[in-house]
This record gives C-alpha cells, sequence and structure tokens, in this order.
C-alpha cells in the first residue's frame, strides 16, 4: 500500500459536463478530464502521443477528445480514433492508446486512482451528510502552498484558530481544554470535553444556549480531516477537507461544509460560504509562510500535549511513504489537555 492506492477527488462532477475538458494534477501525475459517449469520467494521460502536446488543452465532442495541436483524435480508452493529416477516414496504424486511469464519481466528485490493482476495501470518503433531507451543503476549492501533511494536521488544529483566526473563529480565553485522542485502523479520532461558547462572533447562532458540546476531529488516511461540531437538535455543523497532492509544495483542498440549522439552512448559506472563506484564506497565507520557513531551515517541530494527533497522522502519513499499510500499526490512545 501506498499513496496511489487510495482514490482522489480532482473535480467537482458538476463541473466536468459533456463536451468539457478539465486539466488536473495528482502525485506528480498529469491528466485531461473528460467524459466518453456514454457520459462516464474518464483520466487521460495529459499529453499528446504525436508531439506531447497537452490534451487538457483539447476540444471533447460526442464523447471523445481532439489534441488542440494536430487535432488527433482519443476515445474514452484512450485509443487513438483519428488522425486528421492522414484524410478524412485518417487513422494512424498502427493502433496507438494513451494512458487512462481508473474514474469514480460520488457526492458529485470525480475521483482517480492511480495504481489499478489497489484493493477494494479503499473506498473514497463519503462525504457526510451530503444531500440529506433537511441537511445544507457549500462546496469550496483553494490550492495551498503547502504539503498534505501540513494541511491537514492545520485542519484539526484547536490552539491556532485564536491567533490565525481571531474573533472570526475563537479568541484566547486561556479555557482547559481535554481531549481523548486514538490512533486505530488508518485514522485518528479526537473527541473534545469542555467546549462550550468560544466561536467567535457568531458564538451566538451556533450554540446560544452555551450547552457543552461535542466536538469531534478525525484524518482518515492518506488525506480527509473531518471536524464535527454538535449543538444538540439542528444545530450541527460538519467540515470535511480533502487534501489533493499536487506537488511536494502544493495541494489543492476541497472544503464541504454540511451543516443542518433548520429554517436557518438557506438564510445563513451567504454568510457561512463568506466566512468560511476568509478562515480558509488565512489558513493558506500561515501555511505559505510556514512552507517558505521549512524549505530555508527544514521540518524540525517541536510537539506538545496538543500535538498528538498530529504526532499521530505523521505516524500513519510516513508508514504509507515507506509502502506499509497504517492499518497494521498497534491502536494507540492518549487522554490530554490544553488551553486556548
Amino acid at each position: 500500500m501506498d499513496y496511489k492506492s487510495f482514490w482522489y477527488a480532482l473535480a467537482d462532477s458538476r463541473d466536468l459536463r459533456r463536451d468539457t475538458v478539465i486539466g488536473a494534477r495528482l502525485l506528480g501525475q498529469s491528466f485531461a478530464l473528460f467524459r466518453d459517449e456514454a457520459g462516464k469520467a474518464v483520466a487521460i494521460e495529459d499529453r499528446c502521443l504525436h508531439r506531447a502536446a497537452p490534451l487538457s488543452k483539447g476540444h471533447a465532442r460526442n464523447g471523445r477528445l481532439q489534441c488542440a495541436y494536430h487535432g488527433w483524435t482519443y476515445t474514452g480508452a484512450g485509443c487513438v480514433i483519428h488522425v486528421p493529416s492522414e484524410g478524412p477516414n485518417g487513422l494512424n496504424r498502427p493502433m496507438r492508446c494513451a494512458p487512462t486511469f481508473a474514474t469514480l464519481e460520488i457526492d458529485d466528485y470525480v475521483y482517480v486512482r492511480l495504481n489499478e490493482a489497489a484493493a477494494e476495501d479503499l473506498p473514497p470518503f463519503r462525504i457526510p451528510h451530503y444531500r440529506e433531507p433537511g441537511w445544507a451543503a457549500i462546496r469550496l476549492k483553494n490550492y495551498f502552498g503547502n504539503n498534505v501533511t501540513n494541511c491537514v494536521e492545520n485542519f484539526v488544529d484547536i490552539p491556532h484558530t485564536a491567533f490565525v483566526h481571531p474573533r472570526i473563529f475563537r479568541v484566547t480565553r486561556n479555557e482547559r481544554f481535554t481531549a481523548q485522542v486514538a490512533r486505530r485502523n488508518g485514522s485518528v479520532l479526537a473527541e473534545y470535553r469542555h467546549e462550550r461558547a468560544n466561536f467567535g462572533i457568531f458564538s451566538w447562532f451556533l450554540n446560544p444556549r452555551r450547552r457543552e458540546i461535542r466536538h469531534t476531529d478525525a484524518f482518515h488516511m492518506p488525506n480527509v480531516t473531518s471536524v464535527d461540531y454538535d449543538f444538540g437538535p439542528r444545530r450541527r455543523f460538519i467540515i470535511t477537507s480533502q487534501s489533493i497532492p499536487l506537488a511536494d509544495d502544493q495541494t489543492l483542498v476541497f472544503t464541504d461544509l454540511t451543516y443542518n440549522y433548520g429554517a436557518w439552512n438557506k438564510l445563513a448559506r451567504p454568510i457561512i460560504r463568506r466566512q468560511a472563506q476568509t478562515i480558509i484564506n488565512q489558513d493558506i497565507e500561515i501555511l505559505r509562510h510556514q512552507m517558505m520557513t521549512i524549505k530555508q531551515h527544514g521540518a524540525q517541530f517541536s510537539n506538545t500535549a496538543a500535538d498528538v494527533i498530529h504526532v499521530m497522522i505523521e505516524t500513519i502519513r510516513d508508514e504509507l511513504a515507506a509502502g506499509r499499510d497504517p492499518r497494521r500499526l498497534p491502536d494507540k490512545t492518549h487522554e490530554i489537555e490544553f488551553w486556548v
């Protein structure tokens, strides 16, 4: 098992319309995404067999992809079906086929997997409550100038929120948090306690009765985080982030916000979208600076109790980098406390 064994979201299905071509990258591999004659998503290597022009700059027509340089035309199977320079019926012989990769569509995402022989017990992570009655959904797409590990650690990190997102998300109150952090079966789960009202300017809306909430953060190999705030009946907010490795210092992040606030679902949508994007922009900026410093000084980190979740995430990603199955790591559980 390694990083190529998993499914990665490369595009929103709704953006990949018929007769549309989308360029994408994953783990150093470039793709052209289009739909074949049956409407199935196709991921073909982004390189024409003729003169290496990028197929993502081409044109999709009737389920076929035509290169923008000399017009070589490909089927959904990746095979050249027409060569214009050879005449109206021209077909380059012998038959040539470009590499294609497995695709899957779930929750309005186009997923791609590089390793065709990967185990079938590694399906894509399902977006919680996506398109379920009573739930609203917002999807955001952003690029981070950092690697996947540092991105996912940021998304499940509480202490930074009071400093990177002051007033919008949290403020420093010197409040004591406790949590149980567990690693098992390729995932890390943190269950927090003693959290009530420190949610910035929207505390009055998110938790008006100041109840102790049920807050869990999770990481699921190789690249998914899920942050779940349960404030009570019709008061639940879930943030699911998928971090797609484009390069060692560039990550594409799809963020799904699914929430259930009853009659507020529709009214709150523009405010939630705007505030979420503001928070993400702040994370983009701090992670960009972090990567600049890492490139100059290296990635030697110092850890506290609040960083246990990060250390466990790193053990899972290190196993994948070494080609080993993280599900074979021994289960571990820690009780921690920290202040925000």
